[in-house]
């Protein structure tokens, strides 16, 4: 991975409210915005918005269950790194 696509993924997962997000994500693995909402006492629409621009850039992957959209992280060194270094201070 370059430095500037690197520092991309940063400034986009560097948001509070997308790496509250994110440890969600990594502790249930797949998970949709309705649960995620529920989980962090936020509105679907905000949570919506949030995952639309990680789907963007590529930190998160969309999949469509039903009338459910449901996000998991991609597999990949800078996602188990990301892990480590976010959800240790939760």
């Amino acid at each position: 991975m370059r430095l500037n696509e690197l520092a991309k993924l940063m400034r986009t997962a560097g948001d509070e409210s997308r790496l509250k997000i994110l440890c969600v994500i990594f502790n249930e693995k797949k998970i949709c915005v309705s649960d995620i909402a529920e989980e962090l006492n936020m509105s679907v629409a905000i949570i919506s918005h949030h995952l639309q621009v990680m789907v963007k850039e590529g930190l998160v992957i969309a999949s469509r269950e039903g009338k459910r959209i449901c996000y998991e992280l991609p597999k990949g060194p800078f996602v188990k790194d990301l892990k480590k270094f976010i959800c240790k201070y939760k």
